[in-house]
């Protein structure tokens, strides 16, 4: 075979196996798309998941719907995904990181492996949480709640969603940092936690601001610190607990993830979808007005959060002594 005779095979295959691989794909998507949320309406990834779920509904032309599926801390989202056939990527998991990198703390069902049984797809968003004072502390900075714990080894308390919660690990992980001695007090949610610091029944707590934004613009509670990297535009003059403790970044991280044979096209378009849909200004609007920070980072940098998240929060585990039954 001569030598022009090759390069028309060779510029054949490099024309025709794109075209066939393209061939190949279906066409994406075919159906409406299922978000499964692992918590009760109301919270801040349903938030998130209805908020996306409706601009992508407007981006592909197929409806995107919120199935909430609460219970085992994510275990039952995920078994949910695992019986959506055929994994055809028309159904995802929209979640914080806390069933990922919290519920195999505790839940010895939750065996499920990053980047084999669930894959990163999109993150979404971030959103930080902050340390909340009771007025009757007179505690008015961070740096005076330091010092306040300090001088009271044991005296203290903070009030949380839960125990193993985002709420909750944070705090453990600041105490050895610190030396601080507070003790913790576990509540059913924020819809309990917060009612207790307001009354009074704990003297701190760690919580998101939208729940607790109209009681501090009545001045019944008292922002200290935010568990983000950096500040909040939206609270810009409060400070972060990393301008103490450097590095420390417990922001909540909310996502969409995949089963882990979902294919490769479809997660590649939800990811560039969501990468365009967060940028909508009316979902720009809600989000800030929520304090939500717009992210749409893809599946490569989805998955580095994760292991950082998974990281710190196992370390925390440890702290707060968690065992998984």
């Amino acid at each position: 075979m001569n030598r022009r005779a090759l390069s028309a095979l060779a510029l054949a295959a490099l024309v025709s196996t794109p075209l066939a691989a393209w061939s190949q794909t279906p066409a994406y998507p075919s159906k409406p798309i299922k978000f499964i949320v692992p918590y009760a309406p109301g919270g801040l990834p349903d938030t998130v998941a209805r908020e996306v779920a409706q601009r992508l509904t407007e981006r592909l032309g197929q409806s995107v719907v919120v199935d909430n599926r609460p219970g085992g801390n994510g275990v039952v989202a995920y078994q949910s995904l695992l019986q959506s056939t055929p994994a055809d990527g028309h159904t995802f998991i929209v979640s914080d990181g806390s069933m990922l990198s919290i519920t195999p703390l505790l839940n010895k069902a939750a065996n499920y492996q990053v980047g084999k049984d669930i894959l990163p797809v999109s993150l979404i968003a971030r959103s930080p949480l902050f340390i909340v004072a009771h007025p009757k502390v007179n505690v008015n900075t961070f740096a005076e709640f330091v010092s306040t714990v300090k001088a009271k080894p044991g005296a203290f308390t903070y009030g949380s969603s839960g125990i193993g919660s985002t709420h909750h690990l944070p705090m453990e992980a600041l105490k050895p940092a610190l030396q601080l001695d507070v003790r913790h007090i576990p509540y059913r949610g924020s819809g309990q936690s917060t009612p207790a610091l307001v009354g009074g029944q704990v003297e701190f707590s760690v919580a998101a601001l939208p729940s607790m934004l109209g009681f501090y613009n009545n001045g019944q509670v008292k922002l200290l610190a935010s568990n983000a990297i950096a500040r909040s535009p939206q609270a810009p003059t409060i400070p972060t607990i990393a301008e103490t403790v450097p590095g420390f970044d417990f922001s909540v991280a909310i996502g969409v993830l995949a089963a882990g044979n979902t294919p490769p096209y479809a997660i590649e378009r939800i990811s560039k979808e969501i990468a365009e849909a967060v940028k909508h200004p009316e979902l720009v609007r809600k989000f800030q007005t929520a304090v939500i920070d717009p992210i749409g980072a893809g599946p490569a940098e989805y998955g580095q959060v994760i292991a950082r998240e998974n990281e710190a929060m196992a370390k925390a585990g440890k702290i707060a002594d968690l065992k998984a039954e």
